[in-house]
């Protein structure tokens, strides 16, 4: 069987750390921590990977160093270098449009406004992917781009650690389990 492509998608750069848009980054870090792989940096394919195991399949975690925008890039480069099946694609993304907290798998679902699934669908040519959507909480009010380049509110940020660690839980789930399984898991509602 072919490897598996786990993509956390952010923006590399200190002042992006810990927020609501980096939250992809976030979920991969701990996925490559608790699998103990490590990140290395990759000219060729524009991101950071960590290579190996992760719920006994052979894995490729990714996170694009190119800025959202232009996250679909990295990823076409990896899935080509590395002969990755779009089957086995799944891209951790943050969502304005589900409660913090909460997630949302999906194949086949437009970008809803997000930009680095815009450059992904568009670099393959195709919305025939696994996403798993981590919510980050709608704004009150304001700006888009300034909530999602912003931090998480104290009472958020109680919550993050329990998002993360269900990230981790349905990606291992879509990697031994298959799709049918990390959906049934990732679109029930948190406890």
């Amino acid at each position: 069987m072919g490897k598996y492509l786990v993509v956390g998608l952010g923006n590399p750069g200190k002042q992006y750390e810990k927020t609501r848009h980096n939250i992809g980054f976030a979920a991969v870090d701990l996925l490559a921590n608790k699998h103990g792989l490590e990140f290395r940096k990759s000219l060729k394919m524009q991101g950071t990977l960590a290579e190996g195991n992760v719920a006994g399949e052979s894995c490729v975690i990714l996170k694009p160093l190119t800025f959202m925008n232009l996250s679909g890039q990295s990823v076409v480069l990896t899935m080509r270098y590395h002969a990755i099946d779009l089957a086995r694609l799944l891209v951790l993304v943050d969502d304005v449009a589900i409660p913090m907290g909460q997630t949302k798998l999906r194949i086949n679902s437009g970008p809803g406004g997000h930009n680095g699934l815009k450059s992904i669908e568009e670099y393959l040519q195709t919305n025939r992917y696994a996403r798993l959507k981590l919510g980050v909480g709608d704004r009150a009010e304001g700006d888009l781009s300034s909530h999602v380049l912003g931090r998480f509110s104290l009472e958020e940020e109680k919550l993050v650690p329990a998002l993360l660690e269900r990230a981790v839980d349905v990606t291992a789930l879509f990697v031994e389990k298959g799709l049918t399984r990390a959906m049934d898991f990732a679109n029930k509602k948190a406890e």
